[in-house]
């Protein structure tokens, strides 16, 4: 019981302080001018959106911080944690600042974004597969506490697993409040897991970042006064992927992350069905902007995919129990 009032007690403290930082930030990335720019390929609903502050991960990443490093749970584990959230965060956050410094939609060239993001992953591989008791081993979903032992293949696995959940959440970002709701949800469901496990650290730092994600709701939902950026999205699919990773429930995230999986799928899906038939398969890509594009409110898509990723989590914590 003690472990689940810390739990809560990290969350409260955690969205209080994003909550409170919100009013001193917001202003000062207007202030700078940090403006989001908006793609012109995109909705055209969306073109009233620029110049709404952008990189606003930085409140959330800055909540985490204190908040893990006042926890007194601090150990090996959540060093790695934050390193890889860290870590992703800063690609992010160099991403974002190119694209305000030169006033464009693009940053840094996907081939630097992707060196620096495979560097991370197969650190957070490494580091897994020397400390973990189960060693290169992975539970897998719905098998009565089975074991998949990958052996020399677990390093590229794992950073191609990492790699692909911190751009699916990127993808994601893509509407006021998608990324942060669905993953304050896929936070707490990992966080959970951890709990009943007995890895309190891990579970503090779920907790953490959860409830950065909650207070960042309170600016984000819509209409958005700050956005994330990748500073944010990068950030939040590191937080995501290195939880997975540490509790050795890399094939569970496609099944409670199932909406980032099925908007990287989508993005996918259209690329290649263009390359080979000159169709498009969606309206538009990734597939929250299908559904805007069929005329639904991005209050609605965003309702919708919360409450899918709810029932994913569900049937998530059913896999692994």
């Amino acid at each position: 019981m003690i472990e689940y009032t810390d739990a809560i007690r990290t969350t409260v403290i955690s969205f209080a302080i994003t909550i409170i930082l919100g009013p001193i930030l917001i202003p000062l990335l207007r202030k700078l001018k940090i403006g989001q720019n908006v793609r012109e390929e995109g909705p055209k609903t969306h073109l009233k959106k620029s110049g709404t502050p952008t990189m606003g991960g930085v409140i959330m990443l800055i909540a985490l911080i204190i908040t893990t490093f006042t926890s007194g749970m601090m150990n090996r584990d959540m060093y790695v944690l934050l390193l890889s959230t860290l870590g992703f965060g800063l690609i992010g956050f160099i991403d974002d600042y190119i694209k305000v410094a030169k006033k464009r939609s693009l940053g840094l060239k996907p081939y630097q974004k992707l060196i620096g993001q495979i560097i991370l992953a197969t650190v957070l591989a490494v580091y897994q597969s020397h400390t973990s008791i189960l060693g290169t081993k992975i539970l897998i979903p719905f098998a009565a506490n089975k074991y998949l032992d990958l052996g020399a293949f677990y390093v590229p696995f794992i950073a191609f697993v990492v790699v692909g959940t911190v751009n699916s959440v990127n993808l994601t970002d893509g509407l006021d409040g998608l990324a942060s709701g669905v993953t304050l949800i896929v936070l707490s469901f990992f966080g959970l897991v951890a709990l009943n496990w007995g890895m309190t650290s891990t579970s503090i730092f779920a907790a953490a970042m959860a409830g950065a994600c909650l207070g960042f709701l309170v600016y984000n939902s819509y209409p958005a006064r700050v956005f994330m950026g990748d500073t944010g999205s990068l950030a939040l699919g590191g937080a995501v992927s290195a939880l997975a990773i540490l509790l050795n429930l890399p094939l569970v995230i496609p099944i409670a992350g199932g909406i980032y999986f099925i908007e990287a799928l989508s993005v996918i899906i259209q690329v290649v069905s263009y390359k080979l038939t000159g169709k498009r398969v969606f309206l538009m890509a990734p597939l929250h902007h299908h559904f805007e594009q069929k005329g639904w409110p991005e209050t609605r898509v965003v309702a919708v995919f919360w409450i899918a990723t709810v029932i994913l989590c569900l049937i998530g914590i059913v896999s692994v129990n």
